[in-house]
Parts: C-alpha cells; sequence; structure tokens
C-alpha cells in the first residue's frame, strides 16, 4: 500500500514539531503529558515514514545513475536491493498508520469459567492460568489474582486476575472465547479422550475517566464465604456480591478474608465488564468487521483446541495448526500463536482499507 509523499512529510514534520516542543522546557502539567503521550505514539510511525522518504528518495537517485555507464553495474545492484525491500517497509508504515483500538495500551482483566467437562474442564482452565502468567512473566507484566474458585480436584471453577504492563490488552485481546480440550484424564482407566472447555475473557481495564459509576445504581449483598472442600471457610459475612441495576451485571468476590478488600475487587471487575460493554455498544460495524477477521472474541465461539494425544493446537479463526502443544501451555510456544492472529487481523484492515 503505497502512501502519498505528502503524508510521508505531514509525519515527519509534525513529529519534529513534537520533538522541538518537548525540547523547549516551556510545556507543563498536561500539556506536558499530552505532547509526552503524543510523541511516544507519533516516534515509532515516523521513524519508518523516514525510512519510506528516504529508501524512494535513493531509488530516484540510482535510477539517473542507470544512464552512466561507469555507474550502471552498481547502480543496478543497489537498485534491486532497495526496491525488493521497499514494499514490505511501506506495509509496515501503512500498519502504524491504521486506527488503533484506544484500549490496545490498557491493562486488562483476565477471566478464566471452567465449561463443559466437570473436574477435567477445571483442570484445564488451571492449564490455561498457568500458560498466560508465564506469557505475562515473560513479557516483563505483574499478574495479580483478584479473585480464585478453586475446585476440589486442582484447577479452577473460576479465576479473576489483574495484569498490568505494556500493551497487555493490545497482545492478548484475541484469546476470549472458548477453549477446548481433548485428552485422556488422570482417573480414566479406560484410556478414553475426553473432551472439556473452558472460557476466557479478556476485557481491557478502564480508567476512571472511562466509566463512572453512581452508587444509587448499585446493590451490595453480603454473605459467608465457602472453601473448597471445607478448607479456608470464612466464618464472618465477608464476601460481597454487587448487583449494577441498569445494565443487570452482577459480580462477586469472595477471595480476600475482608470484607472491603473484596468490595475494591469486585468493584474492579464491575467496571472492567461495564467498559467492555459499552465499547461493544459503541463499535457496531466495527464489530461485525472485526468478527469478520478472527472472530468476535465472543465467550460463546469455539476459537482453539489443544489436543494432547497428537500434541498440537489449532487455532480455528485462522486455520493455523501448531505440533508443539506442551511449549505453547509452557508459555514460550503461545507468542506464535498471538503475532498470527494480530498479523492477520492487521492484513484484513489493510485490504479494507485499500478496496
Amino acid at each position: 500500500m503505497r502512501i502519498p509523499p505528502e503524508r510521508l512529510d505531514q509525519i515527519i514534520n509534525r513529529f519534529a514539531e513534537l520533538e522541538a516542543r518537548m525540547a523547549s522546557g516551556t510545556l507543563e502539567g498536561d500539556a506536558f503529558v499530552q505532547a509526552s503521550r503524543d510523541y511516544a505514539e507519533l516516534e515509532p510511525v515516523a521513524k519508518v515514514a523516514a525510512q519510506v522518504k528516504d529508501m524512494r528518495g535513493e531509488i530516484a537517485g540510482l535510477e539517473d545513475m542507470l544512464s552512466d555507464p561507469e555507474m550502471k553495474a552498481m547502480a543496478q545492484e543497489e537498485l534491486s536491493a532497495i526496491t525488493a525491500a521497499l514494499p514490505e517497509k511501506e506495509r509496515a508504515l501503512a500498519i502504524a498508520l491504521l486506527p488503533r483500538d484506544r484500549a490496545d495500551a490498557k491493562p486488562a482483566m483476565l477471566e478464566i469459567r471452567a465449561g463443559t467437562g466437570g473436574d477435567e474442564a477445571a483442570l484445564f482452565a488451571g492449564d490455561l492460568f498457568r500458560m498466560y502468567e508465564r506469557f505475562a512473566a515473560d513479557n516483563g507484566w505483574k499478574v495479580e489474582p483478584v479473585s480464585m474458585s478453586a475446585s476440589e480436584v486442582g484447577g479452577f471453577k473460576e479465576v479473576v486476575a489483574n495484569i498490568t504492563g505494556t500493551g497487555v490488552f493490545a497482545k492478548l485481546k484475541f484469546e476470549s472465547g472458548v477453549h477446548r480440550v481433548q485428552r485422556v484424564p488422570v482417573t480414566e482407566s479406560g484410556g478414553r479422550i475426553h473432551t472439556s472447555a473452558a472460557t476466557v475473557a479478556i476485557l481491557p481495564e478502564p480508567d476512571d475517566v472511562d466509566i463512572k459509576i453512581e452508587d444509587k445504581d448499585l446493590k451490595i449483598d453480603t454473605y459467608r464465604a465457602s472453601g473448597a472442600g471445607g478448607q479456608h471457610v470464612n466464618t464472618t459475612d465477608s464476601a460481597i456480591r454487587i448487583t449494577h441495576e441498569p445494565s443487570g451485571l452482577v459480580v462477586t468476590c469472595q477471595d480476600g478474608r475482608s470484607q472491603h478488600k473484596n468490595r475494591e475487587k469486585a468493584m474492579q471487575v464491575l467496571r472492567a465488564r461495564l467498559y467492555e460493554k459499552t465499547r461493544d455498544e459503541a463499535q457496531g460495524a466495527e464489530a461485525e468487521a472485526r468478527k469478520a477477521m478472527v472472530g468476535s472474541g465472543d465467550r460463546s465461539e469455539r476459537i482453539r483446541t489443544y489436543n494432547f494425544p497428537q500434541g498440537r493446537v489449532t487455532d480455528h479463526r485462522i486455520g493455523l495448526t501448531l505440533h508443539k502443544l506442551e511449549e505453547v501451555l509452557a508459555g514460550p510456544g503461545l507468542p506464535e500463536l498471538i503475532e498470527a492472529l494480530i498479523a492477520e487481523d492487521e492484513g484484513k484492515r489493510l485490504a479494507a482499507l485499500a478496496d
């Protein structure tokens, strides 16, 4: 996708202006914060734009040299190399210029729930949580559990965690949906393969300015928490159930011993769910377009299968199969899937712009 020369100049000049303003020392407070944010967002785009402009300039200069018999051979060689490299650089610039989801830079709320499959589904939910924990660690992110409901055999009936760091939602947003596992449970004496499932939701965490919740819209109930297998059971009414009456959303939290802490965590989850709801409603046609790219991310949609007997992981949205199941579940293999999903999304959006 060829970016017009005037657009390249516009990007480069805008970045130079921001650079000069940042260096002037005249910016303070909110103006400095906004300029810093604009600078950070534009810097990688301006860098690629400058490279594209330089490469185009080199091509024009080399083409002029072709008329010189003494320089022709050298110019032809360099021209071939730069001409071959330019389309990929122009594509990188086009991708950098695609409209960004403003939630991409936000931290995210990870929710995993055991689905069909009983104990085996709970064990699989635990496998998925550990996979995301390791992936987060590899990216330098911090994972903080918000609420955990452990199953009696291990794993989780439900686990909610907050993930903070750089570009969390941008990398994880395509993980939402139904994850299916096919394997022989340890309790299966006949060696039969069982199919179980767990649902994953990745919700961007809103800033305070993104979502406002009125106290009058909340119904808050307290009750006595229960623990797995009768262990760690609270003897006080510290568990919290919050109902947001306008939306009908209900959030419960019983992980902490303190009613105050449970309320704080429940409100954190409620804000994330309300923000995602308002985003879905606002996107409309854009959400439909995204569904056509790599799936809607809806938790009712099966997106990936982890097949233990064959050692493979298949992402059904893009038809990608990797025969490295253990590596994916251990964390290091997950980036290959995530990068393929992001590339598919970018490719479809570029194609849509070209139509």
